[in-house]
């Protein structure tokens, strides 16, 4: 866990468009984060470069669920390049504790054949990476 935010308005999703809404980071207090129930935009802390002829996924680590929190997940494509977000959802009613850096997620390749034409070039390319890393 690189980042824990909060949104502050409402996104919207269209046949040719999206607005990505707003949101603020949370200070973790002592090296962790507590977390009330609710949905909060979790930010990995590691940068990955998905290989061309790979995709990927995440999943939760059974901890996480064991402790009464989901991570929500897209396909991660091949090419891309960046440190993605999930959307974390906490409903146990008393809420978790996180520390910076725990690690919340696993990623899982899998390999494409035959190789795709054309790789990752869409809106998120390069999140939260220097230009260099791109």
């Amino acid at each position: 866990m690189g980042e824990v935010h909060v949104f502050r308005e409402s996104g919207y999703l269209g046949a040719e468009g999206r607005r990505i809404p707003a949101s603020e980071p949370l200070e973790p207090e002592g090296g962790a984060w507590l977390l009330s129930p609710g949905f909060y935009k979790a930010v990995f802390m590691d940068a990955v470069h998905i290989p061309e002829n790979t995709v990927a996924t995440c999943f939760p680590r059974s901890s996480l669920l064991r402790m009464g929190a989901l991570l929500g997940c897209a396909v991660w494509d091949p090419g891309y390049r960046g440190r993605g977000e999930a959307l974390l959802v906490v409903g146990n009613p008393h809420g978790i504790r996180i520390e910076v850096g725990a690690r919340i997620a696993q990623l899982v390749f899998i390999r494409l054949y035959p190789q795709l034409g054309e790789r990752y070039s869409g809106v998120y390319q390069g999140e939260r990476l220097a230009r260099e890393q791109v």
